[in-house]
């Protein structure tokens, strides 16, 4: 797609974005009119309305939209630097690493300890992940299929690790965690959204600033090493980046699943496979479809609150098993 089209597409799926963000935020047990919720988050509205969105809605949404497009931007660059159309966070192992680490966290640590500390412990996990799926997957030469193999094994042993802290901790807290794990930003507030934030306008640029190599990475290491690129530093960098941006999102939204798979592609359907607009247009894509999946959660089974990953795990299943038949495991195009 040519740069102009570009540059039309980020900023309609921008407007998209924020008619959401409005729409969510606007929607559930008590609804605000469109326009008075506009004008409230822009400084007006009366008291309670200000209560609703600002301490309970607003919230949510935000952290939906951050996590969304943490995860997919995560999954651009796994599906680039591993040439497989397969890789996501929840697919390779990333977010189970992750969630054992944040899981041990939850119910090992002191009530003392600032929630501060969870996406470093998260990124922990993810990281001991990445670093068995490296060592484990890429070897000269292996099929694509290969990392899916290795990253449904990880995600496995990481699942019963996960069950055994879950029942050797406290029951309440278990219920509470096992709720975590299924993917939800129910009950987020502010203090998170402000946690996950550094995470996500550091490390979102940087993938970005790094579009060229993912570029060059999709071409085969032969052909990157010919043009100069110093292929295994910068899959290194590029993993960490992925891997901080998976871990701090699990770290705040539990097991959100297939948004790492789905909006990439989506966004390569829009935008093409060059990473420079990839990057922009995946990550807008990921925040729009988990802020509606959240909306979903709220409000299509009310009163009752249900987690957004569920919702994503019905659209990404099936997602997954198209492209599974359709590349047969070959490299990303």
């Amino acid at each position: 797609m040519s740069r102009v089209k570009i540059v039309g597409l980020v900023p309609l799926l921008f407007l998209v974005l924020l008619a959401s963000i409005i729409w969510s935020v606007s929607t559930g047990a008590l609804p605000i009119p469109f326009l008075k919720t506009v004008a409230t988050l822009f400084g007006g509205g009366d008291e309670q309305t200000r209560m609703l969105i600002f301490k309970l809605r607003l919230p949510r949404v935000l952290v939906a939209a951050m996590v969304g497009a943490g995860l997919a931007v995560s999954g651009t660059i796994l599906q680039a630097i591993f040439r497989n159309p397969l890789s996501a966070p929840d697919i390779v192992g990333i977010n189970g690493g992750a969630s054992v680490a944040a899981v041990a966290f939850l119910t090992l640590m002191k009530a003392s300890v600032s929630i501060h500390w969870l996406p470093v412990a998260a990124f922990g996990g993810a990281l001991t992940a990445a670093a068995l799926i490296y060592i484990l997957a890429y070897t000269r030469n292996s099929s694509p299929l290969r990392l899916i193999l290795v990253g449904v094994g990880i995600s496995s042993a990481a699942s019963a690790l996960t069950t055994f802290l879950l029942i050797s901790g406290d029951s309440y807290r278990a219920d509470q965690i096992l709720n975590w794990l299924t993917g939800t930003v129910y009950g987020k507030s502010m203090e998170h959204a402000a946690a996950l934030l550094p995470w996500i306008v550091i490390f979102i640029p940087l993938a970005w600033g790094m579009s060229r190599h993912l570029n060059v990475m999709l071409l085969g290491d032969t052909v990157a090493m010919g043009v100069g690129s110093a292929v295994e530093r910068t899959r290194l960098v590029l993993l960490l980046i992925a891997v901080c941006l998976a871990a701090s999102s699990v770290s705040v939204a539990g097991g959100i699943a297939f948004i790492g798979l789905m909006a990439p592609h989506i966004g390569r359907r829009l935008a093409g496979n060059q990473h420079a607009g990839l990057i922009t247009v995946s990550a807008l894509i990921g925040a729009i479809l988990l802020v509606l999946a959240d909306l979903a959660g709220r409000t299509l089974f009310a009163p009752k609150d249900l987690p957004a990953g569920i919702f994503t795990a019905a659209l990404g299943a099936p997602f997954f098993f198209y492209l599974f038949f359709k590349n047969n495991g070959t490299s990303v195009k």
